[in-house]
């Protein structure tokens, strides 16, 4: 595939290929219609001959140059497949486009100071464990550092003081910067509001600009309440504090939290269904 795509790349090349897949042709009238010298069109013959889109033979006391199109066909099928992907319902490329148009919409209305004060979001998760477990998940930093960023990001510095008054800190790489080389790309410092055990727990946060100023206030509250599988967990955001050039984050709060909770939830039931005792005679969960 690479071959072939180096082979097209070049436009002389490509027109050889256009008219090949009107006709087969001879090196002579090929070099004619494409406006090039005969050598160079034998070199460029050959080099598509070796990608395997032409195939050449002598027929007569001519040599005829002849396009391939299953070498087309499968460049085309990748191509489509490509699109596939990056088109792919609820998939990356879908949910960064949508990111995009909500940035657009934001950056909008952002005019003044506080244009999004007293903008909330809610959102709503069944968690397959007990509320104890949750809680933990949402208190402990190293629980916490496994779910509590978007997608597309991951957790490299944390600090979390599940106390009144506790200190919060949240540094974050993108997710494939797995070796630290990038420059980190968000950072968010809050302080601890509530903290009612295994029931309640409620924070300021605030992302930062790249200046260090923050970008705005999140006011956040998570509740548990025991379900007879699990566990509810309930979330309400309110902003405050939103400053004009806050609207990339605010376009992104309700998609990048969702994939947060979204990650707790997964975690949760993975450890769940890791922690089920078995019985090693006969297989049987205990």
């Amino acid at each position: 595939m690479d071959a072939l795509l180096t082979a097209l790349a070049d436009p002389v090349r490509w027109r050889l290929v256009e008219l090949l897949a009107e006709r087969p042709r001879p090196v002579g009238v090929l070099a004619q219609l494409a406006g090039a010298r005969q050598p160079q069109t034998t070199k460029h013959l050959q080099t598509l001959e070796r990608a395997g889109v032409v195939v050449s033979e002598r027929i007569g006391q001519r040599r005829i140059n002849t396009l391939r199109p299953a070498a087309l066909r499968e460049l085309a099928a990748e191509l489509s497949r490509l699109a596939d992907t990056a088109e792919q319902a609820g998939g990356p490329g879908a949910t960064h486009e949508h990111y995009r148009a909500g940035m657009r919409t934001e950056r909008h209305a952002a005019t003044q100071a506080g244009w999004a004060d007293g903008r909330s979001f809610g959102f709503h998760r069944r968690l397959a464990d007990r509320p104890e477990l949750v809680w933990r998940h949402l208190t402990e930093p190293a629980l916490l550092a496994r779910w509590w960023s978007p997608d597309d990001l991951h957790v490299c510095e944390l600090v979390f003081e599940a106390r009144p008054g506790g200190r919060i800190l949240q540094v974050y790489r993108d997710a494939e910067d797995t070796d630290g080389r990038d420059a980190t790309v968000g950072r968010a410092e809050g302080t601890v509001d509530e903290v009612h055990p295994h029931e309640r727990l409620a924070y300021r946060l605030s992302p930062l600009l790249p200046d260090g100023a923050p970008a705005f206030t999140a006011h956040v509250a998570l509740t548990c309440r025991p379900t007879g599988t699990g566990t509810d967990l309930d979330v309400s955001w309110r902003i405050t504090d939103s400053t004009v050039d806050s609207a990339d984050f605010v376009a992104g709060i309700e998609t990048g939290f969702g994939q947060s909770l979204d990650k707790l939830a997964a975690t949760l039931t993975a450890d769940a269904h890791d922690n089920v005792d078995t019985d090693p005679t006969t297989g049987s969960t205990k």
